[in-house]
Order: structure tokens, then sequence, then C-alpha cells
């Protein structure tokens, strides 16, 4: 790849691993595309992600580019592999010889695979936020070394990419908690708006304190086992039995627990 087209590649890909503050956002989809950038700027024939917790495998994405075979590999290795290895140490495993490996009798099921689809080399970087590890990225190669861009730059390079995706896979986790949160804060204070307005509807139909209807809402949800803000809703719509809940009342007032 020509260098500025490269440069523009790179920005471009770091760029969409920050777009991450979006309900839309898929993790799929994500981290797909994040492996698809990185086919042509590490003139790869294919890219893939794993994603791991606590030692076991809970996602794989594969590149577009020989999508069924990245997959393969992927899954090879959950007895062993670049992936694994990269994620268990924090580190990244450095470009590897398929056939060496092999020789070596290291992941065998992994190397069996990878030579059967024509790779000779590959290399894999954790990705990770701080101290917090969530995977690995893994890049595969059809030539090992020198046809290979699998160098110390392009493992910066690939590093740095992992980097951002794990940046924008925590900052899409902290955006939903934030989403949510938000929105049962929402819902708490929308209920007790509705609470106090039917406690004041009560009070001012019936001349009586606040305190009195806030106990006829309160005993009569108790009773038949509804949540307060419903009652609440029924009240302000004008749909509550007026007659039940001024029993409810009285109920509240003699110290009568259902």
């Amino acid at each position: 790849m020509h260098p500025s087209t490269r440069e523009i590649r790179l920005a471009q890909a770091l760029v969409e691993a920050a777009d991450t503050l979006t309900g839309g956002f898929e993790s799929a989809h994500y981290l797909r595309r994040v492996a698809d950038h990185c086919v042509p700027l590490l003139s790869a024939r294919a890219a893939g992600i794993m994603l791991i917790e606590n030692d076991r495998t809970v996602s794989l994405a594969a590149s577009s580019a020989h999508e069924e075979m990245a997959t393969e590999l992927l899954e090879a290795q959950r007895g062993g592999g670049p992936c694994p290895d990269s994620y268990r140490s924090g580190r990244p495993v450095p470009p590897v010889s398929i056939r060496a490996a092999r020789a070596a009798a290291r992941w065998p099921e992994f190397t069996e695979r990878a030579l059967a689809h024509g790779i000779e080399a590959t290399f894999a970087v954790p990705l990770r936020r701080h101290q917090r590890l969530l995977g690995a990225l893994n890049v595969f190669f059809p030539a090992f070394p020198d046809a290979s861009p699998g160098n110390g730059t392009d493992l910066r390079l690939a590093q740095l990419i992992a980097d951002c995706a794990a940046l924008g896979l925590q900052n899409n986790t902290t955006y939903v908690q934030c989403r949510t949160r938000a929105g049962q804060l929402q819902q708490a204070l929308s209920s007790r708006v509705r609470i106090e307005q039917a406690k004041g509807m009560l009070a001012e139909r019936w001349g009586a304190p606040a305190d009195h209807a806030f106990g006829a809402l309160r005993q009569y949800a108790r009773r038949h086992r509804l949540p307060l803000d419903r009652v609440a809703q029924a009240v302000i719509d004008r749909v509550a039995d007026d007659a039940e809940l001024r029993r409810e009342a009285g109920r509240a007032d003699d110290g009568e627990r259902p």
C-alpha cells in the first residue's frame, strides 16, 4: 500500500475505532470493521479478533476478506494459539513461522489448519486498556519472513489499532451504563412526580391532609400488590375506585396491615 494511502486508511481506522458512543452500537460489526482495516494496512490475507473473559472465549470476529478461513483459525485456538498466548501474557506474540511452530509442536491444531489454508506466518497483539485485557487481535500472512510485512513497525501498528479498539469497547460499555442509570433515574423521578400529583389530587378532593391521601395510596397498592406509581397513575387518569381508596385511608389511619 502506498504510504499516503496507508496513512489515510490508518486515520480512518482510528476514527472508526473511536466512534462507539451510540445507541446503535454492535460489537460484532465494530470488531469486524477493525479486522477489515488490518488486512490492507498490514498487507495480510486475513485478520481476526478474539474477545476473552476469565480465560474463556466469549466472541470471535473475522475480517470480510477470507472470513471463513479467519473464523476457522480463531476457533482452532481453543486448545492454544497466538490469541490466548497474547491475552494471558498481555504482550504481543511476535511474527511466528507456522511451519517452525508446527515442527516444535506449538499450537498443533492451529498450525495444522493454518498450513492447510496456505498461511505461513502470524502474529497477535492484546486488546488492552491500561491493565484490563479484553482479548487479542490476530493477523494471518501467506508468506514469511521476507515477503511478509510482519516486522516491528507493523507489530506496533497492529498494537495501536488493538489499543484503540479496546478503548472503543470500554467507552461504549461506559456509555451504555450511563444511559441505563440516567433512564433509571428519570423513571424514578417520573414515578415520584406521579405519586405527588395523585396525593395532591386526593387531598384536595377529600379535603384531607396530604399524608392521609398518601396512606390511602400506599395501603391500596399493598393490598392489591400493585406498584405505587401504577395506583397513582390510575388516580391521575380518574379510573381508580375512589370509595375503595377512602376505605384504605381509614385502614391506614387505624394502623391496619394487609
